[in-house]
């Protein structure tokens, strides 16, 4: 568990502290993360991006990001899914991005998944729903914690494996929950925390 913490940026707003003073760092924490997203390509690229940042830092990987969609086609599924080792040996020679080979195979084989996925739910979005949180998670003494993992990220994360997926462990899914909006880990007092309530 996280001890949460609010800070004072060097512009007066109060924040979640792990943004920092950072200016791409902040403005994803303003504008992003946290607030509800329903798009099924930025779903897709968010679970790649998340399975990229394993191991490294977000912000690595939110400076990196532009450099991501121009290498794998804005994250269009099908696209995606007619990569070959053509394809591969491209990426991997793409200084803009992550170059780590079980990660790029990763991402295409999860764009197959993601159009199984879709085309049994309806829609990307109509499956991660199922997993949203309504409220903070509480730990046993009643005080709001921010957990690495919840029983909804090890659920989502457990059924995505059974479906195939890859780089979806429970830590790296609960990033993805927070940063989709599927639950509001913006604390209480954060300039942010309402918008995305």
């Amino acid at each position: 568990m996280t001890e949460p913490s609010l800070r004072t940026g060097t512009d007066g707003v109060v924040r979640c502290w792990w943004c920092g003073d950072d200016p791409l760092y902040v403005a994803y924490h303003d504008h992003e993360w946290g607030r509800r997203v329903t798009d099924d390509t930025r779903l897709f690229e968010k679970l790649c991006l998340e399975g990229f940042q394993s191991g490294l830092s977000w912000l690595t990987i939110l400076r990196k990001r532009e450099n991501f969609r121009r290498a794998f086609d804005e994250f269009d599924v099908e696209r995606i899914a007619a990569y070959g080792p053509d394809d591969v040996a491209r990426l991997m020679s793409d200084a803009g991005i992550v170059r780590h080979r079980g990660k790029i195979e990763s991402t295409i084989n999860n764009a197959h998944r993601a159009i199984e996925l879709a085309a049994a739910h309806g829609s990307i979005e109509a499956y991660v729903a199922h997993y949203a949180r309504r409220g903070p998670f509480r730990g046993p003494d009643g005080a709001v914690s921010i957990p690495a993992t919840t029983p909804e990220s090890v659920a989502m994360s457990k059924d995505l494996k059974r479906r195939g997926w890859s780089f979806v462990g429970p830590t790296t899914i609960y990033a993805f929950m927070q940063a989709m909006g599927l639950v509001n880990d913006h604390l209480e007092g954060c300039s942010a925390h309402h918008a995305c309530a």
